[in-house]
C-alpha cells in the first residue's frame, strides 16, 4: 500500500513587492484581483497548517497538481520553493505547474529552474511528461500550463507531449506498473468553461481510451470533484483537488485528499479520504471528523 497527499492550487501568500513595469501586461489584472478578493482567500495560515497536517501524517508522497503562483513573479516561486523545503525530500514530492504559474509569456520559463529538483524524472531530465516510479507506481507529470490572453485560463499539453505521454503509458502498463498521471486542468467534460478548459481534452480522452490510466490527479476548478473516462478495461477514475490553500469563503475551505493505493489492485485498490480546512481549530481534519 502506498500513502498520497494530492494537493492542488496553493496560490502562496502573500504577494511580494512588485515593480510597476512588471505590471504592464496581464499581471496587472491579477495584482488587482489579488489585492480585491484572492489575499482574503488564500492564506499563510492555511498553508501552515496543511504543513503540519502532512508532517503528523508523513505520506508516502506528495503529489501538487499546479498553481503554486498567483501571477508568476519571481519572488512566487521563491516562496513556493521554501515551503517545499519544508515539506519534505524532493523524491518524496513531484510537482506540475498550473496556468498562474505561466501567467505571462516567458514566466514560467523563468520560475521552473527553481522547481526543478521536484519535477526531474527518474531519468535526471526535467522534460514534461516525467516519469518517476516509486515501487510498483508510476508518477507521471504533464504540464498544461500556458500563458493565456487576459480573461483567459485554459490549457494544452499539445501533440509532442501527447505522444511522449502516449508511448511512457504503453510502456508502464507492459511491465506491470500502476499509472498516476498528475494534470492541472480537469479532462473531463464539463469541468470548465471553454476559457478555462483543456483545450485538447478530446485527444487527451481518446489517448486514455486507447492506453488506459491507473488514476488522474487534477486541480485548478478549487473544487473537490470525482469524475472518470473510457479507459480500454473500464473507467479510469479522476480526481480533481480543492485550493489547498483557501480559508473558505468562495468555494469551500482548503482540501487536499489522503489516497491509499494499492498499486496491485487497479482502480479497486484506491480509498479516498477528504481533509479540510477547519478555521476555529486552525487545522485540517478528515472531512467528516468529529472537531
Amino acid at each position: 500500500m502506498i500513502t498520497i497527499a494530492h494537493l492542488s492550487d496553493l496560490h502562496f501568500a502573500p504577494l511580494p513587492k512588485v515593480a510597476a513595469q512588471k505590471l504592464i501586461s496581464k499581471r496587472i489584472l491579477g495584482y488587482l484581483s489579488w489585492h480585491r478578493k484572492r489575499k482574503h482567500e488564500h492564506r499563510a495560515e492555511v498553508l501552515e497548517a496543511l504543513l503540519n497536517d502532512l508532517k503528523a501524517d508523513q505520506p508516502d508522497h506528495i503529489c501538487v497538481t499546479g498553481d503554486l503562483t498567483n501571477i508568476a513573479l519571481g519572488g512566487e516561486f521563491e516562496t513556493a520553493r521554501r515551503w517545499l523545503l519544508r515539506a519534505g525530500p524532493a523524491d518524496h514530492i513531484s510537482i506540475i505547474p498550473g496556468n498562474h504559474d505561466a501567467y505571462v509569456a516567458g514566466a514560467l520559463e523563468k520560475g521552473l529552474p527553481k522547481w526543478a529538483e521536484w519535477m526531474t524524472g527518474d531519468d535526471g531530465r526535467m522534460d514534461f511528461p516525467y516519469l518517476r516510479r516509486r515501487g510498483k507506481l508510476s508518477i507521471i507529470g504533464t504540464s498544461s500550463a500556458v500563458a493565456t490572453l487576459p480573461a483567459m485560463a485554459s490549457g494544452r499539453l499539445g501533440e509532442k507531449q501527447m505522444m511522449a505521454l502516449e508511448a511512457l503509458l504503453n510502456a508502464e502498463h507492459q511491465a506491470g506498473q500502476f499509472t498516476l498521471i498528475m494534470i492541472h486542468h480537469p479532462p473531463q467534460p464539463g469541468a470548465e468553461s471553454p476559457r478555462k478548459a483543456l483545450s485538447d481534452a478530446k485527444a487527451f480522452r481518446a489517448l486514455i481510451a486507447r492506453t488506459g490510466a491507473g488514476l488522474i490527479l487534477h486541480g485548478h476548478t478549487h473544487r473537490a470533484l470525482k469524475a472518470s473516462i473510457k479507459g480500454p478495461d473500464g473507467p479510469v477514475p479522476i480526481l480533481g483537488c480543492g485550493s489547498s490553500s483557501s480559508i473558505g469563503s468562495h468555494k469551500g475551505p482548503g482540501h487536499y485528499y489522503r489516497l491509499t493505493i494499492d498499486p496491485t489492485a487497479k482502480s479497486d485498490g484506491i480509498n479516498v479520504e477528504n481533509r479540510h480546512y477547519d478555521a476555529i481549530k486552525k487545522a485540517f481534519f478528515p472531512s467528516n471528523a468529529p472537531r
